[in-house]
């Protein structure tokens, strides 16, 4: 298995294996890979030496495989989502587990043709590390697994993106941006080229900039709220929240993640209190462990009792909501103001 960063390097050399499976939670770096692959293939005319398949025509690949891309050196095949890799579960699809099968086979018989005439891509989700197929695959082409960035790797990115145009931002502000902007690469790498193109070449980006530009992800906005929740300033927290309502967030919306926010503080209070791991209680992903501070800082404002009390207190909002027994911004607004 090969590292996302070894690929990338081997495809800016502009060298192309011949079987690859790309497989993962980090769907923007995917996608990333598989354009500068079309880009090095070259021509790509669909049908001929361009070819696209995934659950509905997975049983075609072999012949797919054999059929010679007419006019043309090699062929390009992306095998997209098919579900051939992935875990099988307790109802066996029969006819999928005998492409499987055929497949795999065909492979390693005939790997020295496929490497004179075709590039096969297999993208999926997940994929099953025990399955022969993978093994397969592993031995004879290139695996990589794509998760999450961590916060390192997306500053990396990041970073040279902003080298790239010669605008610099200090780590600190890069790191304020991405817990501003969220962990999804798309939407980070969105964020970061409309705040270079408002600094332009050899500008600077700084915390007011991205204070002012930059879309705040709920999530983001909610650990805001609870800032001011916790330094016991009542106005601010409800500005905070008119704010979120002004820009048609949803308050069924605001309701959960406030609720999911405090239940992740209460459990980081339960973990350092009796010694636990707090990124491994709150099952943080590789690209939230950042977090991991912020949720430690914010649990000293509240008392594990208070932490219990405001639970509960969204529970029966959302109950007493959904009975019509209370307007819901009102009922927001309320629970606020008494732990304020």
């Amino acid at each position: 298995m090969k590292k996302i960063e070894e690929i990338e390097k081997d495809l800016n050399a502009e060298k192309l294996e011949n079987i690859y499976l790309l497989y993962g939670e980090e769907e923007y770096l995917i996608e990333t890979i598989i354009n500068k692959i079309k880009k090095i293939f070259g021509e790509c005319i669909k049908g001929i030496n361009y070819i696209l398949i995934d659950d509905t025509n997975i049983n075609n690949i072999i012949s797919d495989i054999e059929t010679p891309a007419f006019g043309y050196e090699k062929k390009l095949i992306i095998v997209k989502n098919s579900g051939i890799l992935k875990k099988e579960g307790k109802r066996k699809n029969i006819e999928l587990s005998k492409i499987k099968e055929r497949l795999n086979l065909y492979i390693k018989e005939n790997i020295e043709i496929i490497k004179q005439s075709t590039i096969i891509v297999f993208v999926e989700e997940e994929a099953d590390v025990k399955q022969e197929l993978y093994k397969t695959i592993d031995k004879l082409g290139t695996v990589c697994k794509f998760d999450f960035q961590n916060l390192a790797q997306l500053q990396k990115r990041l970073k040279s993106i902003c080298n790239l145009y010669e605008v610099k931002i200090s780590d600190y502000d890069l790191k304020y941006f991405i817990e501003c902007a969220g962990t999804n690469m798309q939407n980070l790498i969105n964020e970061i080229r409309k705040l270079i193109e408002y600094k332009g070449n050899g500008g600077e980006i700084v915390k007011e900039d991205i204070d002012k530009l930059t879309i705040k992800k709920l999530e983001s906005v909610i650990f805001d709220l609870t800032d001011n929740l916790g330094k016991k300033e009542t106005a601010k927290a409800l500005e905070v929240l008119k704010n979120l309502i002004s820009q048609k967030e949803p308050l069924q919306k605001i309701l959960i993640t406030l609720y999911n926010h405090f239940k992740k503080i209460y459990i980081t209070k339960l973990a350092e209190k009796y010694k636990k791991d707090v990124a491994t209680s709150l099952q943080l992903k590789p690209n939230q462990i950042f977090l991991v501070n912020k949720y430690k800082m914010q649990s000293k404002y509240f008392k594990e009792k208070d932490l219990n009390s405001i639970l509960q207190d969204f529970r029966d909002l959302d109950y007493n909501y959904k009975n019509g027994t209370i307007d819901l911004q009102i009922g927001l607004e309320s629970v606020l103001c008494r732990y304020c």
